[in-house]
């Protein structure tokens, strides 16, 4: 097993799932991790494969960093595939970032994972439908100065007891339910 996937096999031990839903997930990853390194190749379609995102809160704390995703038009946390140069996954989430806002200075918030998603990709270009495993950091940005890049077609900030007004997805909002009651 690569350094990448050992690391990221202690973090998915190591994780406190927040519910039930949540523990499912985490149990699904290390499930994956047995197919090894394949496992976070973006060409592993059965069942999936490991991606890295991250929930970036404002400067202040107050508000959390949206992109309008370009091809599921949906309003997401900044995330994506793991390359293979990525040495860690929360590097993965942090290269993300960068390339589809243009934030570069993140302060990582725990080195553990903040969140597990485990969700459906549908077919597309040649691609079947799959499963994306989501491991998600929490990061808070030194700069509110964002631009819409790489697979975003915009990027925001929004108040975070106004994401659920925005459109986003059912495990983003779970993910915010989980900032607001650590206020």
């Amino acid at each position: 097993m690569s350094d990448r996937l050992t690391e990221l096999s202690a973090l998915l031990a190591a994780f406190e799932p927040f519910d039930a839903e949540e523990r499912e997930h985490r149990d699904a990853m290390q499930r994956l991790l047995e197919h090894g390194e394949q496992a976070t190749r973006r060409e592993h379609y059965v069942p999936g494969h490991f991606t890295a995102s991250a929930f970036v809160l404002a400067p202040d704390a107050e508000e959390l960093l949206l992109i309008l995703h370009g091809k599921l038009g949906l309003w997401l946390q900044p995330g994506g595939h793991v390359d293979e140069g990525d040495p860690r996954i929360e590097a993965a989430a942090r290269r993300e970032v960068q390339e589809e806002t243009g934030l570069s200075e993140l302060s990582l918030l725990q080195p553990a994972p903040f969140d597990l998603d485990v969700h459906r990709i549908p077919e597309r270009k040649g691609q079947p439908e799959h499963r994306h495993f989501d491991v998600r950091f929490l990061f808070r940005s030194a700069t509110r100065d964002v631009r819409a890049a790489s697979d975003a077609r915009a990027a925001r900030w929004v108040a975070l007891d106004r994401v659920s007004d925005t459109g986003s997805d059912r495990s983003v909002l779970r993910a915010v339910d989980k900032l607001l009651t650590r206020r």
